[in-house]
This record gives structure tokens, sequence and C-alpha cells, in this order.
């Protein structure tokens, strides 16, 4: 791997301890709530399993894969639902799980659908931000990590379906994205 990776970002002690840490937060602020977890696929799945076993309550779990990038690697900031809820979110405090926030556009989109939707509250809880992309202004709730303006892989995010299953994040090499 040392011929892709530009530089260990994360690693996998950090992000299982910020996960306890999360974890212990969200169980306190939910505590006498109705919560349900929706992980965005595929990038948040192994971020969202560390999480849910730290969140020590009853929660709903739910899926969505969305895209606001298509077959690029920049937003088009258009948003598209590629596989919607299998449950409802009325009357659900809802909790999205990201593996990372970067433009803000497809979690000001989604945030605004599950409100239209019926969420008595909609939070974000994000694995990494990438603040210096941000275009839209999206509040995050629960922050792992915030990480400089890198492409990033593991610990689910990956590049071309490869490296989600990397056990920290690091940094892409550049050469590795830009081949063509």
């Amino acid at each position: 791997m040392e011929d892709i990776i530009k530089e260990v970002l994360v690693t996998e002690e950090e992000i299982i301890k910020r996960a306890k840490e999360l974890g212990a937060e969200i169980t306190r602020d939910y505590r006498d709530k109705d919560l349900m977890i929706i992980g965005i696929l595929k990038g948040a799945v192994i971020f969202m399993s560390e999480l849910v076993r730290n969140i020590d309550m009853s929660v709903t779990i739910d899926f969505m894969g969305v895209s606001s990038y298509g077959k690029s690697a920049i937003s088009t900031g258009e948003v598209k639902i590629i596989k919607d809820l299998d449950f409802s979110v009325i009357g659900k405090d809802v909790l999205i799980v990201e593996d990372i926030i970067d433009t803000g556009y497809t979690l000001n989109y989604l945030t605004d659908n599950l409100k239209k939707r019926g969420a008595n509250s909609v939070k974000i809880c994000t694995l990494l931000d990438k603040p210096e992309r941000r275009k839209v202004d999206v509040p995050v709730n629960y922050l792992g990590f915030e990480i400089p303006d890198e492409f990033v892989v593991g610990w689910g995010l990956d590049y071309a379906e490869q490296y989600r299953n990397l056990p920290f994040v690091a940094a892409l090499k550049e050469e590795v994205y830009n081949r063509g």
C-alpha cells in the first residue's frame, strides 16, 4: 500500500477512541428520544458500525444511497437518491451518519428532504470534515476529525470502489487518482 498512500491522517486507534466518545455523547443527547440512525452508503458503513456499537440505547438503523459526484472526483452539486430508506422518518429524531463532509451539498439536501418527510429533528454525525471545501453551510453536530483538503481513502472511504477496507484514513497520492 505504500505506493498509493501519501500520508496516514487518522489511525484506527484514534477512530475507535473517537467513536466511543461520540457514542457516549449521542446516548446522552438522545436518551429519551426515538432515534433513527441513517447511514449514507457506502462510505459511512464502517464508521457507522463502530459508532452504533457505542450507543447505549435502542436505535433504529436504515441506509440511503446518494450521490453528488457521479463518476467524477468533484461534486456536481446535484444530489441524486440512489437507494431510499426502507422505513418512515415520521416522528423520529434522525441522526445522519456520513463518512466525510466536503462541499456540503449532499447533507444540505438530505437534511431538508428528511425534515420535509416528517422527522422531528435531523442532526449530522460525520467521521471526517473538510471545511476548506465547503460550498453550503451545514451544521455538524457530532464530528470525528477535521482534515485538510486531501483526497482520502480508508475506513469506508474509497477511490474507484477500492481502499475502503484500509484500517486508517490516509491521503491518497495524487498520481493514483490523476492517472487518467
